[in-house]
């Protein structure tokens, strides 16, 4: 069955199952291999997407039910990586194994859409995806500079 997407911008239309999840359609169809395959989920984030405008696992979503939307990707968030995103996560050199990055700057992104001025708490909440490199704290670090916030102080250790 043929179905059209909207991927970062383009048009694409691609001969698949229709409940053949988005997260193959963009990888093994279309060549969009920045949104990475965890853990098939849903729980890990590693397959972020936005989804007009909206941050979502596209591990669990048919591709029927994303044709017609506007998908964004990490190659479509910024094709110079001047996106301030990734711009912080360079300069404060969050990655280590890097898997999880391009899902975690992708639910960033959405956030910041919605929240431009997140606290740790909102930071917790809505970027829950799971990095196995542990580097939770650089990753708040840069999503507070790309909202041009200073991050916030450290918790003193209870006695």
């Amino acid at each position: 069955m043929a179905l059209t997407f909207k991927i970062n911008g383009q048009t694409h239309e691609v001969d698949a199952d229709p409940t053949t999840p988005l997260l193959w359609i963009l990888r093994d169809h279309l060549g969009f291999t920045g949104t990475k395959f965890g853990c098939g989920i849903a729980q890990c984030g590693a397959c972020t997407v936005h989804l007009d405008g909206t941050a979502a696992r596209s591990c669990q979503v048919a591709a029927s039910d994303a044709a017609g939307l506007e998908i964004t990707t990490i190659e479509g968030l910024s094709p110079d990586g001047s996106h301030p995103l990734q711009k912080a996560w360079v300069d404060l050199n969050v990655p280590q194994c890097g898997y999880c990055q391009a899902g975690m700057i992708m639910a960033a992104a959405a956030m910041l859409k919605a929240t431009p001025k997140p606290t740790d708490a909102d930071i917790d909440t809505y970027v829950d995806n799971l990095c196995r490199c542990g580097t939770y704290q650089r990753i708040r670090a840069a999503i507070h500079q790309a909202a041009g916030q200073a991050p916030a102080a450290p918790k003193k250790a209870k006695a």
